[in-house]
């Protein structure tokens, strides 16, 4: 039997000493208009933060991790009038934050939509501000495709 391989990025947040994650099944956007599915995965150690290489077949997470993009990021519900931590964004099902990556720039949301089994789907949203751009993918423009994509 053939072993199939589900290719998703990691999303990942640094809070209250663990890294929070999703798994993103499509590439993330800047433009608005592409929202993306994220579920929700266990936290995860923060030792995973600087991971890339092979995950032994019959682990959790099996095959080839690869750091697509990296950087540090502001809480923006922090800021606003009724302040919310992470962890509480997250039970709340509504986080903002504002990204400040190589590749992912500018204000996100991640917006809970119900949950399947014991996963939570989320939608990750790039937010109107002076990073958005258009998706060269959305308007008919395919470039090659990416190596980032991460193996489960």
């Amino acid at each position: 039997m053939a072993e199939r391989l589900l290719l998703h990025y990691d999303f990942r947040l640094e809070a209250d000493g663990v890294l929070k994650s999703w798994a993103i099944p499509k590439q993330p956007s800047l433009n608005p208009a592409i929202k993306r599915l994220a579920v929700q995965v266990e936290d995860h150690p923060l030792e995973y933060a600087n991971f890339s290489g092979e995950i032994p077949a019959g682990q959790y997470g099996a095959g080839l991790v690869h750091i697509w993009d990296k950087g540090t990021y502001e809480n923006v519900l922090a800021r606003k009038p009724h302040p919310q931590t992470i962890a509480e964004g997250i039970n709340a099902g509504h986080l903002e934050v504002q990204l400040h990556g190589r590749k992912l720039k500018g204000n996100f949301a991640l917006i809970r939509m119900s949950k399947r089994g014991q996963k939570a789907s989320w939608l990750l949203i790039k937010m109107q501000d002076a990073e958005a751009r258009p998706d060269p993918v959305a308007e008919g423009l395919r470039g090659a495709p990416s190596t980032c994509q991460c193996p489960r």
